[in-house]
């Protein structure tokens, strides 16, 4: 370590995991006003932080796939915070909102989006919260991997996105946060794949269900499904969707569709 320099605390490195997450891979420059904003919060230099975003990096498995090995230099702690989050996305990802909140000075319960929580007291409301913003902290960790872009249509209007579970939330405890169990899709195409009307092949390309291709003639399904059939989805930078998640949900497709 340089003189001068000063040791990572877990909180440090706990909330810079959570940025990491948050922000698209490209976008990991000093610049990012995120990045500074992380900075300012927990008296580090941009250069610091944007730094120990590419440690991070080095241990990602869907950019080592790809030939990226991102910075090296990283320390034991960083490797062994990282491994927890792998290992318990749910439980680590609640810790980080909760540390990044306690940094901020504001109470968790601003990642939530007002209108989709109702305030409760005791126990309930306690596991509401954590459920709600863990819901929140998926869906910013799948836009920022797919760039804010819709997988199949390329859809840009955040609004209209989703951070769409692969194997849904009440089927796969232990992956209800892990980020390659994600899709970004757009609201109508993520009601579809959720419905099985659609799903991904192996190949990473689209399949319509026999459902949807009935109405074939219809002019909405045809602009909206039937131009998007055989085109392979477009792949995130990190994060890239796991193949056995993608393959549940292409089996239970198929199931549904020979009924």
């Amino acid at each position: 370590m340089k003189e001068g320099q000063t040791l990572w605390t877990r909180d440090e490195l706990i909330l810079a995991i959570n940025l990491y997450c948050k922000i698209p891979f490209g976008k990991i420059h000093k610049g990012n006003p995120d990045v500074i904003h992380l900075a300012q919060l927990i008296g580090r230099s941009p250069g610091a932080i944007s730094r120990k975003l590419g440690n991070f990096a080095s241990f990602d498995p869907s950019l080592k796939a790809r030939g990226i090995k991102g910075l090296s230099n990283s320390g034991g702690l960083d490797r062994k915070i990282w491994d927890q989050f792998y290992n318990d996305w749910e439980g680590m990802a609640y810790e980080s909102e909760r540390v990044l909140a306690q940094y901020e000075g504001k109470p968790i319960e601003r990642f939530i989006e007002e209108a989709d929580f109702e305030i409760r007291e005791g126990k309930d409301k306690e596991r509401l919260t954590r459920v709600r913003v863990n819901q929140a902290f998926f869906r910013s960790m799948v836009l920022a991997t797919y760039d804010y872009s819709c997988c199949i249509t390329g859809i840009k209007n955040i609004e209209l996105l989703v951070g769409s579970h692969i194997v849904p939330w009440n089927e796969d405890k232990d992956n209800r946060l892990n980020p390659r169990n994600g899709l970004c899709l757009n609201a109508l195409h993520d009601k579809a794949f959720d419905r099985h009307l659609l799903s991904i092949t192996s190949n990473l390309e689209v399949v319509l269900s026999k459902r949807l291709k009935k109405n074939k003639k219809n002019d909405f399904v045809a602009s909206n499904f039937l131009e998007v059939e055989g085109q392979q989805i477009k792949l995130p930078k990190k994060f890239l969707p796991d193949e056995k998640f993608l393959d549940h949900h292409y089996q239970k497709f198929k199931q549904l569709d020979r009924v």
